[in-house]
């Protein structure tokens, strides 16, 4: 933990708190951008001392509300700006980079459209600045992803547990050890002078958090990531719409590492742990390549290639064996995130934990495809999670706008499902009892993940 401020924001008289601008880069946002925006004008914080930025690059009607919400906030005395992009060159970091000609002040937060960010949260967050002990150092300041509507479905259930294991054990080891570590984006607060000494925003990655963390802490800032402070955000409920999000950052982080991983190895203060850390952190997507091949290859395996000796099978045995503590490593990390959340009742997610894995397992195909785009420069072209103020599970979000198109990837999940079958069957009929477990796992995640893809579509199509 931090060492206790001796000058804290919440000490200092209201005229000497620093001048902060909330930049708040939208994208058709109908349903939640006056949510955002009323939650931004409570902010306890000196109305005088506080820019609020619109950047809107929205192309529907979430044009004409945002001119009226600031419209009428700039009637009620808010220092807020209101400022429309006729083309999304960059699309987050190009409205993030166009914003920054006219902030107000050395302290810059960021909100996406779906947080409710708490009154509280812009003191307890820019006191890092002043009383930390590297305060000089420090560039960025990230927070902690609450959950507006965790309990709406099982998908909203699993995302919330593997935000919860990447916050409190991912991020919060990263900064607690000063290893690389990525603003995930929103909720949280740049000085301006790190991200102009570190190139400012870029649109060549679809990860411009992840690009522009590395770029400035190899430029010798700081991040710093306070578990304490809780921003919640909605998130996505339909499955379309949450393997877009995976499928966004599995590029985007793959570009990154293309970009960055050499700079990381030839930086000369990083130790050798560091550079690994950030190597692992910046290809973790791949995984999702060998996770997929493992699955194809294990009817041939089984079938095709002779395996009558003892070496082949036992070399197969071993191979699936293998996989036992790498299936175990994101589980520990999952329960030990509810565990710090949730002390004493973190054993009720138990069930939540072991069905993310399944989650996961399903996802890889849609992810495979993403890390190999990412690999092959295969465009940067930015598709948005739409958003739909959803609270419980009565509310219904597939009458909505933003429906996403169909997922063609839907029909290959199920056939990889089907192909889990096999597998399984040749499995039992060929002993190799080892890989039954892990086979199970591909064939329900796969048919979860696409069966649930296959029938959110056709309830959009009933909408209609």
């Amino acid at each position: 933990m931090n060492k206790p401020c001796s000058r804290s924001t919440k000490s200092l008289p209201p005229g000497e708190l620093p001048v902060v601008t909330v930049q708040l880069p939208i994208y058709n946002e109908r349903y939640v951008v006056q949510r955002l925006l009323d939650a931004v004008c409570r902010l306890d914080y000196p109305p005088d001392r506080l820019f609020i930025q619109v950047l809107d690059d929205s192309t529907d009607d979430t044009q004409a509300i945002l001119q009226e919400l600031v419209a009428e906030y700039q009637a009620q005395g808010r220092w807020i700006s209101y400022t429309h992009r006729s083309e999304r060159q960059g699309f987050k970091a190009g409205a993030l980079q166009a914003g920054l000609a006219t902030v107000a002040g050395e302290f810059i937060a960021v909100f996406d459209a779906d947080f409710v960010p708490e009154p509280s949260w812009l003191k307890e967050t820019i006191s890092h600045f002043f009383c930390h002990p590297e305060a000089e150092r420090i560039g960025v300041v990230q927070t902690r992803w609450g959950h507006l509507n965790a309990d709406y479905s099982l998908l909203t259930k699993l995302q919330a547990v593997c935000l919860d294991g990447h916050f409190m054990v991912e991020q919060q080891s990263r900064s607690a050890n000063n290893w690389l570590l990525n603003f995930n984006g929103t909720a949280g607060i740049w000085r301006k002078s790190a991200i102009l000494s570190s190139g400012g925003w870029q649109g060549d990655t679809l990860a411009e958090d992840t690009d522009l963390s590395y770029r400035a802490q190899l430029q010798g800032w700081r991040i710093l990531f306070d578990r304490t402070i809780v921003a919640p955000a909605e998130l996505p409920v339909a499955m379309a719409a949450f393997k877009l999000q995976q499928f966004r950052w599995a590029k985007g982080t793959i570009q990154c590492a293309k970009k960055l991983l050499p700079q990381v190895w030839c930086h000369p203060q990083l130790s050798w742990l560091a550079k690994i850390q950030a190597t692992v952190h910046l290809t973790g997507y791949a995984t999702q390549l060998f996770a997929l091949g493992a699955l194809l290859l294990s009817v041939p395996t089984m079938l095709v290639l002779p395996h009558d000796a003892p070496t082949f099978r036992e070399s197969v045995m071993s191979f699936w064996g293998f996989l036992t503590p790498a299936a175990l490593g994101p589980t520990i990390l999952y329960l030990a995130g509810q565990r710090a959340i949730y002390p004493k009742t973190w054993w009720q997610q138990i069930d939540r934990v072991f069905l993310l894995s399944l989650l996961g397992t399903g996802l890889s195909l849609s992810n495979s495809r993403a890390v190999l785009e990412g690999l092959l420069n295969y465009g940067v072209h930015f598709r948005r999670t739409p958003k739909f103020n959803i609270k419980t599970h009565k509310d219904r979000w597939q009458d909505k706008l933003y429906k996403l198109p169909f997922d063609p990837l839907a029909l290959g999940e199920l056939a990889l499902c089907v192909y889990g079958l096999i597998a399984l069957v040749v499995a039992w009929q060929e002993s190799f009892f080892t890989s039954l477990p892990y086979l199970l796992m591909y064939t329900i995640g796969y048919g979860y993940v696409g069966g649930v893809t296959l029938w959110q579509a056709w309830q959009q199509g009933k909408a209609e």
